[in-house]
């Protein structure tokens, strides 16, 4: 009975949807629309908004609408239902969790499309006159993670002000770092691929992997007295942070690297610098995918919106030399490339999330 009721819901709401006719792009009070409408990863915002530019061009109609709400914020709206209230796309810099998939799943959002896009690397930079640092992964956890090991092996709050006191080859430097906020896919990521590894490798950390929520909660809870700042969604405000705060560090995407060299430049992990090279093949420890989550109920409902999702991998913005290039994703190998063209030509659903 409770099935029967979701479904009945869900093809009240693509009625709704395809009621719409040609009201514009986004949503309203009423719940009509009939234009595209992408939300999620600020990373993932300047290459959507490129690709709606594009395709608004070739099409002659309006741009869909793109909003940046942080891939938390992005999925959740998603995953709120089947509709013209909901998003056709969830913009995304990590893949989907098991408990946004669940949410969906709940809110009959049942056949969901994820498609990689490209590349990305989480970059820690300073401004183009600050000192140089070469972190070790263990450096991100004892340096900004809120609790460490003591002398005597227990946790307690983390005592390091200045960077040389993390690790005596860094910058006699007090440790001050801005970052996104935790709706941030960006966060997650750097926390899954920099936090996690780095924790692992202290061994009073590691010697509790065994317990899965304790861990995560030393590894993955970040200092709150003013070592790690939470700077909103906005990536660029962190880079234009970084050149009026002597001495700070920044963690966000390197597509916001490469567009502003002239003023902030990134430091090394384990002795390696984010490259496209470094990252497309996983040298750099801090690389990421990127990713769109289309709504499959919305496919031939919402006008153009498949045509959309395929511009996004088309040659000439996808490929070598394409356009999203210019604004700093690395794109995919050519196997894979192929491979996501034809999960969007058939439109094939995603697995449950393994976590």
């Amino acid at each position: 009975m409770i099935r029967t009721l979701k479904l009945a819901a869900s093809a009240a709401a693509l009625l709704a949807l395809a009621a719409c006719g040609d009201n514009g792009g986004g949503g309203s009070a009423s719940g009509a629309r009939s234009g595209i409408w992408a939300a999620g990863s600020s990373t993932v915002f300047p290459f959507a908004t490129r690709v709606a530019e594009t395709f608004a061009r070739g099409s002659g109609g309006a741009a869909p609408r793109v909003e940046s709400l942080g891939t938390g914020g992005g999925i959740q709206a998603f995953c709120q239902g089947v509709g013209p209230t909901t998003p056709d796309i969830a913009n995304a810099s990590r893949q989907m969790k098991q408990s946004e998939f669940d949410l969906c799943a709940k809110n009959g959002v049942t056949d969901i499309v994820e498609i990689k896009i490209g590349f990305d690397g989480i970059v820690i930079a300073t401004a183009r006159n600050g000192n140089g640092f070469n972190f070790e992964l263990n450096d991100l956890y004892e340096g900004l993670a809120k609790e460490v090991p003591g002398a005597d092996g227990q946790f307690v709050a983390n005592p390091a002000k200045t960077w040389n006191q993390v690790n005596a080859g860094l910058p006699n430097q007090r440790i001050q770092v801005y970052g996104p906020p935790p709706t941030s896919g960006t966060r997650d990521a750097f926390l899954e691929l920099g936090m996690t590894p780095g924790a692992k490798l202290v061994p009073a950390v590691k010697a509790i992997e065994g317990d899965k929520d304790r861990f995560e909660a030393i590894a993955h809870t970040l200092r709150e007295d003013g070592a790690w700042i939470d700077s909103g969604e906005n990536d660029n405000a962190i880079v234009q942070t970084l050149t009026r705060t002597p001495g700070s560090l920044g963690v966000f995407g390197y597509s916001f690297l490469e567009q502003n060299l002239d003023t902030v430049k990134a430091e090394t992990i384990d002795g390696v610098a984010p490259t496209a090279d470094t990252i497309a093949s996983g040298a750099y420890p801090l690389s990421r995918s990127l990713y769109i989550y289309v709504k499959k109920a919305h496919i031939g409902v919402i006008p153009g919106l498949q045509q959309f999702v395929q511009e996004f991998l088309s040659e000439g913005a996808a490929g070598k030399g394409g356009y999203l290039a210019d604004r700093g994703l690395i794109p995919l190998p050519e196997d894979q490339l192929l491979a996501q063209r034809a999960t969007i030509a058939a439109m094939t659903p995603m697995a449950r999330p393994a976590k």
